[in-house]
C-alpha cells in the first residue's frame, strides 16, 4: 500500500513539474522554442542571396 502511495505521489509531482517547466504558456520551454524558431525563420527569410 505504501509503495502505491509513493508511486502516485511521484507521478503527481512529475505532472506538476512538466506543467511548470515545459508547458507554461509564457515562460516554459515550449514558448522559448517557439520564440527562437520564429526569430530564426524571420532572420532566414530576410537573407538575400
Amino acid at each position: 500500500m505504501r509503495n502505491i502511495l509513493i508511486t502516485v505521489m511521484m507521478l503527481i509531482v512529475v505532472a506538476l513539474l512538466f506543467n511548470t517547466i515545459i508547458a507554461n504558456d509564457t515562460t516554459g520551454t515550449k514558448a522559448r522554442i517557439q520564440t527562437h524558431g520564429s526569430t530564426a525563420n524571420t532572420t532566414l527569410g530576410n537573407m538575400e542571396p
